[in-house]
């Protein structure tokens, strides 16, 4: 598949020390909140929050605090009203961004993303203005140290899986939305370490970004991850290996 953007792998790099900063469970619990909202409470039937779910016992979330978040999203307890919101536009060398964000003051939120945008090189723009460069797919990470490539790749096809991306020790399965549950299940059967599994949006296409813009527009990216309210970010820029390692990222 083309349009492999570096973003998410940076992320997954990252993503210890974002649990420590605290604001993972902010962010969990509100996906939680949302999806048993929208899809009730029974996880056995409502995929969304059987996901949340998952994420927030990686977390090592306390049960407690997941009871209480689909509790508040079913409507047996009070709490904030959140809504979904998402902007979309550009970072510097004219790299597309998309922002979900999950708040419960729009107007407030807005403000800080157009903010962001501006401080760090970028526009916010118009919905609909860089959503076409994203294809929407299930994207399963696997931590594949102990593992052979040609173990995963095999497993990955076999499960029905579009393609296999490797990134290092990281391998990402890419599946069709549709397909994204069968193949976790799959993989899951086989053994494979799965690190991260989730719908997301994949660049068809990605933007090749040099040092001095790559300094840009991770700190664009990093800045807008820093919002409580945002749940996730999408970029399609590509950063040279060699330019990542010097950067030591």
């Amino acid at each position: 598949m083309s349009g492999h953007s570096k973003w998410a792998n940076i992320k997954y790099r990252k993503m210890k020390e974002d649990a420590k900063r605290g604001r993972l469970f902010t962010r969990i619990t509100r996906e939680i909140i949302i999806a048993a909202r929208e899809g009730g409470g029974d996880y056995e039937s409502n995929p969304r929050l059987r996901t949340a779910i998952a994420a927030a016992k990686a977390a090592n979330m306390p049960k407690d605090n997941i009871d209480r978040a689909i509790k508040r999203g079913t409507g047996e307890l009070p709490g904030v009203t959140y809504e979904e919101v998402t902007y979309e536009g550009y970072g510097p060398g004219g790299v597309a961004v998309i922002v979900e964000a999950i708040t419960d003051n729009r107007n407030r939120t807005v403000s800080e993303v157009r903010y962001i945008f501006s401080k760090h090189g970028g526009s916010l723009g118009e919905t609909g203005c860089v959503s076409w460069i994203f294809d929407k797919k299930g994207v399963i990470t696997i931590n594949g140290q102990d593992l052979s490539e040609d173990d995963i790749l095999m497993a990955a096809l076999e499960a029905g899986a579009e393609d296999v991306k490797t990134e290092g020790d990281c391998y990402q399965v890419i599946t069709a939305p549709e397909d994204f549950q069968e193949v976790k299940e799959a993989l899951e059967r086989g053994s494979i370490p799965i690190e991260s599994a989730e719908i997301t949006l994949v660049p068809k296409n990605t933007v090749k970004v040099e040092e001095g813009q790559a300094e840009k527009v991770l700190k664009l990216m990093d800045a807008l991850e820093s919002l409580d309210e945002v749940q996730k970010t999408y970029a399609n820029f590509d950063i040279p290996e060699e330019t990542l390692e010097a950067m030591e990222i």
